[in-house]
């Protein structure tokens, strides 16, 4: 993965070069585009591409493609709702999904579709909070100024805001969102065929999947009109033909300093990565119990080995010595800028030097914040636990003194993320915290105050067990019970789930209060230093890391060499059969295998782009310049994975199913007359129903 990263996404911020960038929608470079592509997109175009995606869930991206709430996806992305829908007589995830008929769709428990409605610049408000502040007072006053614009923007529960972070605190906008949270199952196919290859062929090209799923947003019990939504390609994907993909990048670090990457590389990433394959480790045993239990943990184990996959790539960048070399330099020449000029170094100089001291601190106190805040204690009954006991408590504040994520904006969130209809499988919860337990006794060590804490004389196996068994918190009307009833409800419940997260909250409380004030509040008030920095040595043209939130970015299909041979751009549908084994995860499912004889083999497949992108851009729409679907994002290759630290447009590369591929396999495999219709509104014949149900 040795490669020569290009100096712009070094230093994160020269103005970018080639098919470098996930830029916001309110910096978008036209005329960059236009200079190398012929095409310049207006303001308009950028509006309607802007109204036409969505935020999927909260990792996942998508976007409108009917008027009548159609939205399309990856399958892997959807793969939550497929799976709390199924059940051990109907198992969609195994055998697929589409509702003939409107009456059909069913209603995924718990899930959110977002799309973001206006932005606003707010960084010039947030600076005047906090100007002169530093420490406990600046975090205060930030998470108190955010709170109350946020408020302020959320007019009704069908609305969300959030104040986003831009550029490591150079710049701050405010996000107002449409929320629809009635959300329900249209299509999704096989398993088999939306992760064809499986982990072998994860992050790898040539690709032969149909990663898709189609959910429709609901509003007052029918289907929402839309206004903006992306219309199909006539042709879809052309090699050499100019792409857009308007997606959610999860989170890039190309803007952090030397002292936060060497934090990433030497501690977190490998702690991550040795967590992650014990956590594959547990989940692979879990399995072996029984096709049932196979069948309800294989959404975990699928997120679990794309994560510890990714992780690995990111690790392997950051070891790269050539590549961290870059960085350094990068790091030094603008320091030097900084303090050539004697007014630049006075506001700026000593910044870099305050988030290494950040850094340090988090070292030492990381292991209590991971064990105790941070995910130490892992399950469904937990996370419900926990939200109630800090909801009740929060609520009785004031907006501005309530943790992140319980302000007055994030409550209808809270409330519909307490009120989920998913199902809670006893078996799995108890493995999962029986495997929490060990791990928080191995790493904080049997002695320590907190673990003694929670395991009291019990072993972690044992407690698991008596938590679950002794829980009702699987029981809607338990949990709007604890909710509506308060502070005094949590302190009156005997179950024990609520009772050991209420037993540990002042310690998490705690260290959550010292990682704000000493390491986060540091870090955001110093990183917010260099962004200007920057901006002042560098200009504004650039940019911002990404943050979870909408971003565009352009490219064209190409393809790159590999190990000096070429690889080709584009896969064709009669690969797809070559490829076949008939064994996991070589294995097509029956309704292909029946539909071969009517499928085109030369109708493309999968593709490959030179868009920038990041894990959060899956389910993003692949468009050309006419705000056409030519594709739909689900991957990237194995030389992407390195795109967090920079981008290399010779060897980075975007993975997609093509719109051809999705159509000829609606029509023929599936039989999905109504979905068709949708997307190309009079070119569907009749014909039967599909196999798949």
């Amino acid at each position: 993965m040795k490669r020569l990263l290009l100096v712009a996404s070094l230093i994160g911020a020269a103005p970018a070069l080639a098919d470098e960038g996930m830029w916001t929608y309110n910096n978008f470079p036209s005329s960059k585009v236009k200079e190398k592509y012929g095409f310049e997109p207006s303001q308009q175009w950028l509006d309607k591409v802007r109204l036409s995606s969505a935020k999927f869930g909260y990792g996942c991206s998508s976007s409108f493609v009917s008027p009548n709430g159609l939205v399309m996806t990856n399958h892997h992305c959807a793969r939550g709702c497929i799976q709390q829908l199924s059940t051990a007589k109907k198992d969609f995830i195994a055998n697929g999904f589409y509702a003939k008929t409107q009456a059909e769709e069913l209603q995924c428990p718990a899930l959110e579709v977002s799309q973001l409605v206006q932005i606003t610049d707010v960084t010039d408000q947030l600076n005047t909070a906090t100007k002169g502040l530093t420490g406990k007072q600046y975090a205060d006053k930030l998470k108190a100024e955010m709170a109350s614009l946020e408020k302020a923007c959320t007019t009704s529960a069908d609305v969300r805001c959030d104040v986003v972070t831009l550029y490591q605190g150079g710049k701050y906008n405010l996000y107002k969102y449409q929320r629809y949270q009635d959300v329900r199952l249209v299509f999704a196919p096989e398993h088999a065929i939306a992760f064809f290859g499986g982990d072998p062929d994860n992050f790898e090209f040539p690709r032969y999947d149909l990663d898709v799923t189609f959910v429709r947003v609901y509003k007052d019990g029918k289907p929402a009109k839309i206004d903006n939504y992306f219309k199909w390609s006539d042709k879809g994907a052309q090699e050499g033909e100019l792409t857009f993909v308007s997606g959610h990048p999860g989170r890039t670090s190309r803007g952090l300093t030397v002292a936060q990457l060497e934090l990433l590389r030497d501690v977190t990433l490998p702690k991550q990565l040795f967590k992650l394959s014990e956590i594959r480790g547990m989940i692979s045993e879990f399995q072996n119990r029984g096709a049932e239990q196979k069948r309800i943990s294989t959404n975990m184990l699928f997120g679990v080995e794309n994560a510890l996959k990714s992780m690995k790539g990111k690790h392997e960048q950051l070891v790269d010595k050539n590549f961290f070399a870059q960085k350094v330099a990068a790091e030094q020449e603008l320091r030097k800028k900084v303090d050539a000029d004697p007014k630049m170094k006075a506001k700026y100089g000593a910044a870099w030097d305050e988030i290494a001291r950040a850094q340090d601190t988090f070292r030492n106190i990381r292991k209590d914040y991971e064990a105790m805040e941070s995910g130490g204690i892992n399950s469904q009954l937990f996370g419900l636990a926990r939200t109630l006991v800090r909801y009740a408590e929060e609520t009785t504040k004031p907006d501005a003194e309530r943790l992140r994520g319980f302000n007055e904006a994030n409550l209808p969130m809270l409330q519909n993320q307490l009120m989920s209809k998913a199902p809670i499988y006893p078996e799995l919860e108890i493995a999962q915290l029986t495997f929490s337990f060990t791990k928080l006794r191995e790493e904080l060590g049997p002695d320590h105050p907190f673990v003694k804490k929670v395991l009291g004389k019990e072993s972690p196996a044992s407690l698991a067990t008596r938590l679950v068994k002794g829980s009702k918190l699987a029981d809607l009307k338990v949990r709007e019970q604890l909710s509506k009833g308060g502070k005094a409800a949590i302190a009156a419940s005997k179950d024990p789930m609520i009772q050991l997260a209420a037993l540990i909250d002042p310690d998490a409380r705690a260290i959550r209060k010292t990682y704000e004030e000493q390491v986060e509040a540091v870090v955001r008030k110093n990183s917010e230093l260099i962004a200007q920095a920057k901006f002042e040595v560098y200009g504004t043209g650039i940019y911002p890391d990404a943050t979870g939130t909408l971003r565009l970015s352009f490219g064209a299909v190409k393809g790159y060499m590999e190990d000096g041979k070429k690889v080709e751009p584009i896969t064709l549908m009669g690969g797809t059969f070559d490829r076949h084994t008939g064994k996991e995860p070589f294995a097509l499912p029956k309704s292909w295998l029946a539909a071969k004889k009517d499928l085109t083999a030369t109708t493309p497949m999968n593709f490959v782009t030179t868009n920038d992108i990041i894990g959060g851009n899956s389910g993003s729409p692949v468009i050309n310049k006419d705000a056409e679907i030519t594709g739909l994002v689900f991957d990237g290759n194995i030389q992407s994975l390195g795109g967090d630290y920079g981008f290399d447009e010779s060897v980075n590369r975007t993975v997609a199913v093509h719109s051809e591929a999705l159509i000829e396999s609606l029509k023929k495999v599936y039989k999905a007359d109504r979905i068709l219709e949708e997307l190309r509104p009079g070119s569907t014949p009749a014909v039967k129903a599909s196999p798949a149900q």
